[in-house]
């Protein structure tokens, strides 16, 4: 009999975070084993819950969410959006700029198949949370990764990007703050992505799921605001993170700057939208009342706040650890620790997760998941409280003890 067999376009399509070492801890936790899962950036198996707003509002609507909305999303919605960034100082932000989705995932996907042709090529942030990747492979097109600058806090490399694009380039993606490493960049730093992406005449796709969560002193700037009307950028971002709101799947994409040139993708764009007939109803209606109103992450971003602190504490104990640092991040859930080639000699990075897996029933995620070009890092979620992440990274530090 003919075998059935997986499409070629996904031959260079890998999404680690959710790949064989989570078959591995599925495994081990099927044989009795406790795992703790430090992969994934969920916040709802720590003890984070949604706001008592939303989830009351989604109830008052239920009754009314049981048909399909428009494709676009509901007015409320898109209108909320829509006032955030005005608020933030894109007054041109209309109801229309923007598209609801099943979190930016879906969104991701979207505008990349609406966008993409062979052989275009699209500049990835090395290294990036890995769905632009395989989104991009997937759609047809070559992800390009431009290199971040871990010694200067995980900052884009500028020059690099220059020194990778070709006449096929036709977009530059930006994660801000940063999924894996926490960075959050500065206004010079957006500011010379656009003029890169103004003088190259590039798309610019903005992640910004975690905009609203940044420590100290940072700030996050909307890439959009640098945009004017000649550079067309794409700005992503939704509920999913600051809200602790991951599986109600409602996140959005905006629209701005060079709209008049763009109508033929926006075209392509609400094709894709219709064909999918619309975003999960229900969790749309949490948009306005999370965008409006009280915003209860202020109180976990500061000093005393679990994100803040456990964030700090995971960043210290990790840079505690013989042969291991770590920049510090000053946004989003994560911490991006190096392992010193000269203590950890490791040639995968794959299989040396797998083994501190197996050994101390730990669950992170390797670098080069990320497309990082190296095989010395790993990611570490810091969503669980204090004690928990002392005691997680208690015995990554016994584990890379046995092998120094």
């Amino acid at each position: 009999m003919k075998k059935i067999i997986q499409s070629r376009k996904l031959a260079n399509v890998r999404y680690d975070v959710r790949g064989p070492i989570l078959t591995e801890a599925q495994r081990l936790e099927a044989e009795g084993h406790k795992i703790l899962k430090l992969n994934i950036g969920n916040p709802a198996p720590f003890g984070f819950e949604a706001p008592q707003s939303i989830i009351a509002d989604m109830m008052h609507h239920m009754p009314m969410a049981q048909g399909y909305s428009d494709s676009k999303g509901i007015y409320s919605a898109r209108t909320a959006v829509a006032q955030f960034y005005q608020a933030r100082g894109l007054r041109n932000t209309t109801v229309d700029d923007i598209f609801i989705g099943n979190g930016v995932s879906e969104l991701i996907t979207m505008v990349l198949q609406a966008f993409v042709d062979e052989p275009n090529e699209i500049l990835v942030p090395a290294p990036d949370y890995p769905l632009w990747t395989g989104a991009v492979s997937l759609s047809g097109g070559t992800p390009v990764h431009y290199r971040c600058d871990e010694s200067n806090g995980w900052n884009p490399d500028l020059e690099d990007i220059e020194s990778k694009i070709t006449e096929n380039t036709q977009a530059l993606v930006i994660i801000n703050p940063n999924n894996p490493t926490g960075a959050v960049y500065s206004e010079a730093t957006v500011r010379a992505l656009v003029d890169i992406a103004r003088r190259h005449n590039l798309v610019l796709m903005s992640d910004e799921i975690y905009e609203k969560i940044i420590f100290d002193d940072a700030v996050h700037h909307h890439t959009a605001s640098f945009c004017e009307d000649d550079v067309l950028c794409l700005t992503f971002s939704g509920l999913s993170k600051a809200y602790r709101v991951c599986g109600y799947r409602a996140g959005w994409v905006m629209v701005s700057g060079a709209k008049d040139r763009a109508e033929d993708f926006l075209e392509g764009l609400t094709l894709l939208a219709n064909m999918r007939m619309c975003a999960n109803v229900p969790a749309q209606h949490a948009i306005q009342t999370a965008l409006g109103g009280y915003q209860s992450i202020d109180e976990l971003i500061v000093p005393g706040g679990r994100f803040y602190d456990q964030s700090k504490l995971a960043w210290k104990l990790l840079n505690d650890i013989p042969g291991v640092s770590c920049v510090e991040p000053f946004g989003a859930l994560y911490c991006f620790p190096r392992l010193d080639p000269e203590l950890y000699p490791i040639d995968d990075d794959q299989e040396f997760v797998l083994d501190l897996l197996r050994a101390k029933h730990i669950l992170v995620t390797h670098g080069r998941g990320f497309n990082w070009f190296e095989p010395d890092h790993f990611r570490l979620v810091t969503l669980p409280d204090t004690d928990v992440l002392t005691e997680a990274i208690g015995r990554i530090s016994d584990f890379l003890e046995t092998r120094r």
